[in-house]
């Protein structure tokens, strides 16, 4: 694990300190500026440097306080995809229609319909006849790096500029970008054990909390033999338990996949007050690519990482007998998804694994809520689109506004919790007046979760990769599975309610103390929530075993 971890570590370092800088830009004052006006350096292939692209971006981003690949030039375009995995995430149209008419009507389109395909043909044919001006050898049908069964989409194999200009020029094209493109930046002197800091990030291994966690005040051992986390007093979890605890509600939480040697979310899912309730694991990452073709074994749902796991806990660990962190919702069915290989989806293979997994959502009536714990600096279309697929399809989905290490604690959300359609999610402490200590915050966020406690920093309770032993676990990122969870307690209880239903349920049902611009609708209050249309319900504090609060 360790060794794995050192890898990850050292090939996400220069994006951590790119996503610091980017936060620190983000804290400007937006500004009418021409990010292209400046002097763009070239190699002696005639590319745009790495180095100035970075610098591009930055700038871009200083101007607009975000950056789409849209923004920038041919060029621009052409370099990066030439500094990267040079695979090209190509959306394609009917011509006469706008970018906007696809993304409005995205639901309903078949990209296996004569139309579609017909069009999805002509822009293969397009960069085929580029392509082989420098590939004389290349042929059509390996043009395309991984097959795509909802979008109107294509993830090509290209590096021309001439392939670039004729894409962008076409009326048959919505966007074309490198999705594999690494943006970084000059590391900073930012002082302190920065290693450290970076090792903290997204892949911990979840492994079992080593110091002492104390009954009634660290967690409540609640019936039969379950450990509910200290946080879900502030949002009233236990009292819903008695109207609720997510039944019949399937969520699927999007991340690095979850540990097959977690008996808790595996063969002993069903055990104690949890039961009845079905679990699946499932992979949409793709394998590695070489030469701009996949390689080597295909993916398995198996979570190498610890992140996917420990959320999984946190939406629906089983309220058991064997003394395991008994998650939020514990009787709703889940779904794990191993999409990217940690928390940031850097590659073009991890876009393409989380673009698949909204859209493997959006397509299976029986998932209603989504959870992902991930993101990116700034927008990546193809997976917008996917997004926006999974919501026009009544999904209700949640996404971490963000969770940085200790030198990029500025106010900003990630994406895709930046998108309207997303509900983005960060986490506060337990004085609910300052958000956590390595959260973001911003007008994107439209829910916020108590997951730190401000005298000792004690993060929640959730499951580590083996055993019964919790592990603790933070961030925006346990703020949105909690968050998640705690939807499925209140849909579960509304079933016939559709998602912008029980959304506004969530919504009436939340505090935002001091209303607070960068904290949306606040923190939810699951037992008010449960209560709407119940005028009287009775509300009782789940039976604990005996002198354990």
């Amino acid at each position: 694990m360790f060794i794995y971890l050192k890898e990850k570590i050292m090939k996400k370092i220069n994006l951590l300190y790119s996503i610091s800088l980017f936060l620190l830009i983000c804290a400007c004052k937006k500004q009418q500026v021409e990010p292209e006006t400046k002097v763009l350096v070239k190699n002696e292939k005639g590319m745009v440097t790495k180095a100035s692209i970075d610098s591009y971006i930055t700038s871009t981003m200083k101007a607009n306080n975000d950056f789409k690949w849209a923004y920038a030039n041919d060029e621009i375009v052409w370099s990066a995809l030439n500094q990267s995995d040079k695979i090209l995430s190509i959306g394609y149209k009917p011509a006469g229609w706008t970018s906007t008419d696809v993304t409005t009507n995205i639901q309903t389109i078949d990209i296996q319909s004569q139309q579609w395909q017909e069009i999805r043909k002509q822009i293969l044919q397009l960069v085929w006849e580029e392509e082989q001006k420098s590939r004389p050898n290349l042929k059509i049908e390996d043009l395309e790096v991984w097959p795509e069964k909802y979008l109107p989409v294509v993830c090509v194999s290209a590096q021309n500029l001439s392939t670039i200009k004729k894409l962008r020029q076409s009326p048959l094209v919505r966007y074309a970008e490198p999705i594999g493109y690494h943006y970084t930046a000059e590391p900073q002197n930012h002082g302190g054990n920065e290693l450290q800091s970076i090792i903290g990030f997204g892949c911990s291994g979840a492994s079992a909390y080593s110091s002492d966690l104390l009954p009634g005040i660290d967690y409540n051992l609640i019936s039969p033999l379950a450990k509910a986390s200290w946080n879900y007093t502030h949002h009233n979890i236990q009292s819903g338990w008695n109207l609720s605890s997510g039944k019949g509600i399937k969520v699927m939480v999007i991340d690095t996949g979850c540990s097959l040697s977690q008996e808790n979310l595996n063969g002993s899912f069903n055990q104690g007050e949890s039961f009845g309730r079905t679990v699946e694991h499932l992979v949409t990452l793709p394998r590695t690519t070489i030469f701009d073709h996949p390689y080597g074994p295909n993916e398995t749902p198996q979570d190498i990482c610890g992140h996917g796991t420990e959320m999984s806990g946190i939406v629906a660990g089983p309220r058991g007998i064997n003394g395991s962190a008994c998650g939020i919702a514990y009787n709703c069915d889940l779904v794990t998804v191993r999409a990217a290989e940690d928390v940031i989806f850097s590659e073009s293979r991890e876009a393409k694994g989380v673009a698949d997994a909204f859209n493997m959502a959006a397509n299976r009536a029986d998932i209603k809520i989504i959870s992902m714990s991930m993101g990116y600096p700034f927008y990546i279309s193809q997976v917008a689109d996917a997004v926006k697929n999974a919501a026009d399809h009544g999904k209700l989905i949640f996404c971490a506004a963000g969770t940085s290490s200790k030198w990029t604690n500025w106010a900003w959300v990630a994406f895709p919790a930046s998108m309207p359609v997303v509900n983005g999610v960060t986490g506060i402490q337990d004085n609910l007046k300052v958000r956590c200590d390595i959260c973001h915050e911003g007008p994107q966020v439209d829910f916020v979760v108590v997951m730190e406690k401000g005298n000792n920093k004690l993060k929640v309770l959730s499951l580590a990769m083996s055993g019964v032993s919790p592990s603790i676990t933070g961030g925006s990122s346990a703020a949105t599975a909690s968050m998640a969870g705690m939807a499925a307690m209140v849909w579960s209880k509304f079933p016939d309610k559709s998602a912008v239903d029980i959304l506004g349920i969530l919504k009436a049902s939340s505090v935002n103390p001091d209303n607070n611009p960068n904290w949306g609708y606040g923190f939810l209050k699951v037992d008010i929530a449960l209560g709407i249309n119940q005028p009287g319900a009775v509300r009782h504090i789940s039976q604990p075993i005996a002198s354990t609060w």
